[in-house]
């Protein structure tokens, strides 16, 4: 485990374990305790009982490091805390950030992601959801980012299956303890993820997942990442959530647009109209957007430039008055232009030079390929 085997750990690092599974994630108490008095300080004073501190006495009770450690172990996961070169860096602009994190997998944490995006969005996902989540994914883990998500049903798991049929990194952050596997029907997806990528959790091995720690895993999904994108979100979808933790932050967040017709869909275009997130439909504008400067900066999109499109205001009202067939003589061409002779027989010259016009029998027309 990180820091060397248990047996190795400084007091601090047993501290931390403890209180990963003394204190719900968030408790801004622990977090104050932490500050004044550091991790075994906090821990002592947890244990002491005194005044509020009365709250954690049955968990206190029951507390055992060794057993959480040894559940740990026997699937494979350590314990990564703060000055870790595993440590994710943008946990530390969190106001109350783990106090640990149990970690399960082959990848390293905080290298991993360095360079990573957020996939998230709605349990109750469409098939047009799910599509375009994997299909993000996938281009992003290709382009060499990590995709990190919550492992729920919908949008997340497409998220993790779009990166993992590339052979991409991908990150999974839990509402339970690493060892756990929740949803039940995402057994092999996040037994594909520890094989390749990582499972990451602030409770200790062996919690159950529950409503406030999924609120409180978005927290550490939208500040580990560069920047959160949701793919499909009803109003009240938890994703958005997760957006709004990255809008605090200070980072990125983008939103797929959906077909306007779509509850399933709503939160993501409300996102887009009134919470500051950008509207992305491919993962080159996602890069673009959660990128270093100047990293991934896309040309605006643009139709194809036809020779029509270059032409000088003359020809070009020459041009737009002649018919594709049949034709025009010079008095029409005038009447219809309302320029002068001399300027329609130049402009004429230059257009049939261009193969944008044809003469015939003293009438004018288009080339019938060319398109205006």
């Amino acid at each position: 485990m990180t820091g060397g085997t248990s047996e190795q750990w400084s007091a601090d690092r047993w501290a931390r374990a403890a209180l990963s599974r003394l204190a719900e994630p968030g408790d801004k108490m622990v977090h104050a305790l932490l500050a004044d008095d550091g991790p075994v300080g906090a821990l002592a004073r947890i244990r002491s009982g005194h005044g509020d501190l009365r709250r954690f006495a049955e968990r206190v009770r029951r507390l055992d490091v060794r057993r959480d450690v040894a559940i740990a172990l026997k699937v494979g996961a350590r314990l990564v805390v703060p000055g870790d070169l595993e440590w994710p860096e943008g946990l530390q602009d969190l106001p109350v950030p783990p106090w640990c994190l149990w970690v399960r997998g082959p990848e390293q944490l905080g290298p991993a992601v360095e360079r990573s995006v957020a996939v998230v969005g709605a349990r109750a996902a469409t098939p047009y959801g799910e599509t375009q989540a994997a299909e993000l994914a996938a281009a992003l883990a290709t382009a060499g980012w990590t995709v990190v998500s919550g492992a729920a049903y919908g949008i997340d798991g497409a998220a993790h299956r779009g990166a993992l049929a590339v052979d991409g990194r991908t990150v999974a952050v839990l509402a339970s303890g690493v060892d756990r596997v929740y949803p039940a029907a995402h057994a092999a997806l996040l037994g594909r993820i520890a094989q390749t990528g990582c499972i990451v959790s602030e409770v200790a091995p062996g919690s159950a997942p529950m409503g406030s720690r999924f609120l409180s895993r978005n927290r550490l999904i939208a500040a580990m990442t560069r920047g959160t994108i949701v793919v499909e979100a009803g109003v009240r979808s938890g994703s958005l959530q997760t957006l709004n933790r990255a809008t605090d932050l200070n980072r990125p967040v983008g939103a797929v647009p959906g077909p306007v017709t779509s509850m399933t869909s709503a939160g993501c275009h409300n996102a887009i109209r009134n919470k500051g997130a950008v509207l992305v439909t491919s993962a080159a504008e996602v890069v673009e957007l959660v990128g270093r400067i100047g990293e991934g900066v896309l040309d605006e999109p643009r139709g194809p430039v036809l020779p029509a499109d270059e032409l000088d205001p003359h020809d070009a009202r020459v041009h737009e008055c002649l018919p594709r067939c049949g034709g025009l003589d010079l008095d029409a061409l005038l009447s219809a232009t309302a320029l002068t002779p001399m300027v329609v027989l130049a402009a004429l010259a230059r257009l049939e030079e261009a193969g944008l016009a044809v003469r015939k029998d003293g009438r004018w027309r288009k080339i019938s390929s060319a398109r205006p």
